[in-house]
């Protein structure tokens, strides 16, 4: 399998670094608007063809498969164009920045028989994926919180929620398998005026559960931890830490009706802490090795075009609710 990589900046790199090495599969070409990138990756691997137009790219008839890992702002554009050549199709995330756009993202992949895979890493993450085993042991989910803070990088053409939350929102809405009724969100400006450094967003779901998330690239701790917070028990994913990225806390709160009902009162468990041993591996290598076995067998991606879809209709209710003050936003229904 042929692979043609575009954007070779922050993340791309690693694209590169694992396509290059993924056996029964060859790093054709690489382009890039930067000559001296491409000179780095030429260096870097001797063999691989550089080239700085991406049509000379999508022409190439020897590429069957079309990586994107430029900003968020050319995802669209450049997706339409390597469905319409008939590429399958592996977008980092966000699949694009209007779920119009991505609707028709979905419907040009599923017309023209190729894969649309989105770059929603962490669904990929050997914890995230231990703890979707594992949903039902912590009973009725309540509710779930999420924080990615740093200090930079700093962005200019878009918000620290639409460059960070994604990873958050593929996150929930893959371990609830539900998108939510409604969004709310608040976000300040303080770097540059219109993009938003930090913002607390709000999902509200039908069957009463609630998701908060915390991002901002304007923070003194470095974080990046998920918690659940259910019936029977609670669990913590605390991806910058080394080895225990995972801790079940064996305890939770339940109502016992006592006298038929009357005097109803508050009954708290504790338990242990329970840290499971996880076999640790590249999450983006899982990613890279998944979309080129649904290539190869025709199969839909974990991460498709419409779980991109869902996370950019949450993305883009958040930013309409920003924009009016803060107040509950409807999802509105897109069709793939």
């Amino acid at each position: 399998m042929r692979v043609g990589i575009v954007g070779t900046g922050y993340w791309g790199k690693n694209l590169v670094r694992n396509f290059a090495t993924i056996e029964h599969v060859r790093l054709y070409t690489v382009c890039d608007r930067d000559e001296e990138a491409l000179g780095r990756i030429a260096a870097q691997y001797p063999g691989i063809r550089t080239t700085t137009t991406f049509d000379s790219l999508l022409d190439n008839r020897d590429i069957d498969a079309v990586v994107i890992a430029t900003p968020a702002t050319t995802h669209y554009e450049l997706a339409r164009k390597a469905l319409q050549a008939g590429k399958h199709l592996f977008v980092e995330k966000p699949l694009c920045l209007e779920s119009i756009q991505a609707g028709e993202l979905v419907r040009l992949a599923n017309e023209a028989g190729r894969v649309l895979m989105v770059g929603h890493l962490l669904e990929y993450h050997p914890g995230v994926a231990w703890i979707k085993e594992h949903l039902e042991e912590l009973g009725e989910v309540y509710y779930l919180y999420s924080q990615r803070l740093n200090l930079g990088i700093v962005r200019k053409d878009e918000s620290a929620w639409w460059s960070l939350a994604p990873h958050d929102i593929s996150i929930i809405l893959y371990l609830l398998g539900a998108l939510p009724e409604t969004v709310s969100a608040r976000g300040a400006s303080y770097l540059r005026p219109g993009v938003e450094d930090v913002v607390f967003a709000t999902l509200s779901f039908s069957d009463g559960k609630m998701a908060q998330i915390h991002v901002s690239w304007l923070d003194p701790h470095k974080i990046r931890k998920l918690t659940l917070v259910g019936e029977s028990k609670m669990v913590t994913f605390d991806d910058m830490e080394a080895s225990e990225k995972i801790k079940v806390f064996d305890k939770g709160a339940y109502r016992d009706y006592a006298d038929g009902g009357y005097g109803d009162h508050i009954t708290i468990r504790l338990g242990d802490i329970y840290l499971p041993r996880i076999a640790m591996v590249e999450p983006l290598r899982v990613e890279c090795e998944h979309f080129v076995s649904c290539c190869r067998d025709g199969r839909a991606p974990l991460t498709d075009g419409n779980d991109g879809l869902r996370v950019v209709q949450v993305l883009e209710a958040a930013e309409r609710s920003m924009r009016a003050g803060g107040g509950p936003v409807r999802l509105e229904p897109v069709a793939g």
